[in-house]
């Protein structure tokens, strides 16, 4: 009895004179069976499997209202989005969670709807959201701490837009006193010690991004998400990774889009898919009912046909470094209208001038987003993906290295063997994950395949030189979609200089004329930037 009683969870019964102990501790069990005469008998919870056919995902058979051409499994997702009526879609990242979620909320027409993201991609749902739905949407903000319902009252906004972090700020009106001196210690708090604002009631639909970020159900993150979806008929959880280490990350998530009592509730699901607490059992049966009730996961080798080549996204960023930024655009204005740049002739003999200050404000901005950078990183870091991130200056390459102290580097500063060296063990080291280029010094002459991911944190003058950086993951031939991502300081000269890019590599081919005439225009076109 004394052994037993030594294990965690232990109970008793005494009509059938039982002891039962949590799976997670069959280990300790069959030790005892070799120094106590005792029977071990399996509870119920851990007989056989139980599987069935798993049907395919439908097809979408109604015209969405959205600007953009759903791949077919985009529309395969949409389709089962709509039949699950709340779910979680696993979809490798790069496919297209984001306007699979806004086609199903259009097509329920689950408005308003709340989207909870990482901070950084704050930006890129409101304009996904107008890109593709003509649907305003409003980040939330302390301007409208109190008032942000009344948008949505008054017909103005269909899509609110909160960072993780904000949770507590704009939907808890009390939270769990704290502790005080002397007081025993409380055991762990619930959601349902926090009061929520009866505004949380307003939303039709909520979309969870990146969903694995509540794999922990004791933190307040994963507490507040669950007690906002709590009831919600439609809510959709993003997460190209939602079991990051172990099955007992997903029953908050499940838990979060309310399907967890399809598994038998939090107690059960832990003892027949975790072994009672971090381990895994049963797991044929875990995928068959999740692929039945509510998740779908399809892999870019799956739909690699359906994929164009390449392919570019947008992150625009909060810079923290907005005060320096401002300041110096304050004083980089001051001194063009000082030297009369509205004047072709004098702009041209000061270009020299012009591109250390212009250089000034790229540096501030690129400093500023190195935060958001990191975080989107780690997201794709925790899919078990590579990424190749670019930048111009050694200042940058040494903060993303000690970020990512993993990293391959490859600067100026290095011998042809040490960059060798490197991209040999980027593509054949599976945890070396991250590789930190200089654009001059790698974005040339190096093939990086073993990543699909490219990442702009600062970018060149020039399209043809983002192309080249970008063919680093990528040879003709190669069927295996590479997804390129420019991180945008947000009211920056970088969306400026990015649009010139665009532009220019519209008419690239059409394009003759030396390094310098181009350089110029770029600078010309940057300066109007400033109203001069």
């Amino acid at each position: 009895m004394a052994a037993v009683k030594s294990m965690p969870e232990y109970k008793y019964d005494r009509e059938k004179k039982v002891w039962h102990v949590p799976a997670y501790a069959r280990s300790a069990v069959y030790e005892l069976r070799e120094t106590h005469r005792a029977k071990i008998m399996l509870a119920q919870r851990m007989t056989p499997e139980q599987l069935g056919e798993i049907l395919p995902m439908p097809e979408l058979t109604i015209q969405l209202p959205i600007n953009a051409t759903l791949r077919p499994y985009q529309g395969q997702g949409v389709a089962q989005n709509m039949v699950f009526g709340s779910s979680l879609n696993g979809d490798e990242p790069g496919l297209g969670k984001t306007i699979q979620s806004i086609g199903t909320v259009i097509g329920l027409n689950a408005f308003p709807c709340l989207v909870i993201c990482p901070s950084s991609l704050k930006l890129n749902w409101k304009k996904e959201w107008m890109k593709f739905a003509d649907k305003k949407a409003l980040i939330l903000c302390d301007k409208t701490k109190t008032s942000w319902h009344q948008y949505y009252n008054k017909g103005m906004i269909d899509v609110f837009i909160v960072n993780y972090e904000s949770l507590k700020k704009f939907f808890v009106l009390s939270e769990p006193a704290k502790k005080k001196e002397g007081e025993a210690k409380r055991t762990g708090l619930q959601s349902s010690d926090y009061v929520m604002r009866d505004t949380i009631n307003l939303f039709s639909s909520v979309i969870v991004d990146e969903s694995h970020r509540c794999k922990n159900a004791t933190t307040v993150t994963s507490k507040l998400t669950l007690r906002i979806t709590h009831k919600k008929k439609h809510v959709f959880a993003l997460s190209g990774t939602p079991v990051v280490n172990k099955p007992s990350d997903l029953w908050p998530q499940l838990a979060i889009i309310n399907k967890l009592h399809l598994f038998g509730g939090k107690k059960i699901f832990l003892e027949r898919y975790c072994e009672g607490g971090n381990g895994a059992n049963n797991l044929k049966e875990l995928n068959y009912l999740l692929r039945k009730h509510c998740f779908f996961r399809r892999e870019k080798k799956e739909v690699l046909t359906d994929l164009p080549d390449k392919q570019r996204q947008l992150i625009q960023c909060d810079i923290t470094t907005r005060k320096e930024y401002d300041a110096a655009v304050r004083d980089f204005s001051s001194y063009l209208k000082s030297n009369g740049c509205s004047d072709a002739d004098v702009a041209r003999k000061m270009k020299g001038e012009i591109m250390v200050k212009i250089g000034v404000l790229r540096q501030i901005s690129a400093r500023g987003k190195l935060n958001e950078v990191k975080e989107f990183v780690e997201d794709i870091l925790a899919a078990g993906e590579k990424i190749i991130l670019f930048c111009n200056l050694l200042y940058i390459v040494a903060e993303l290295k000690k970020m990512f102290p993993g990293a391959m580097t490859i600067t100026g500063d290095d011998s042809d063997q040490a960059k060798q060296a490197a991209v040999e063990r980027f593509q054949s080291d599976p945890k070396c994950q991250v590789g930190i280029l200089n654009i001059k010094a790698g974005g040339v002459g190096h093939t990086l395949t073993a990543s699909s991911r490219v990442g702009f944190v600062e970018f060149p003058w020039h399209p043809a030189d983002c192309i080249q950086c970008e063919d680093r993951c990528h040879r003709y031939g190669q069927k295996d979609s590479v997804m390129a991502t420019y991180f945008l300081g947000k009211d920056t000269i970088d969306e400026r200089l990015f649009e010139i890019i665009i532009e220019k590599m519209e008419i690239v081919n059409a394009v003759t004329g030396s390094e310098d005439q181009m350089q110029m225009e770029v600078v010309s076109k940057i300066i109007d930037l400033f109203n001069i």
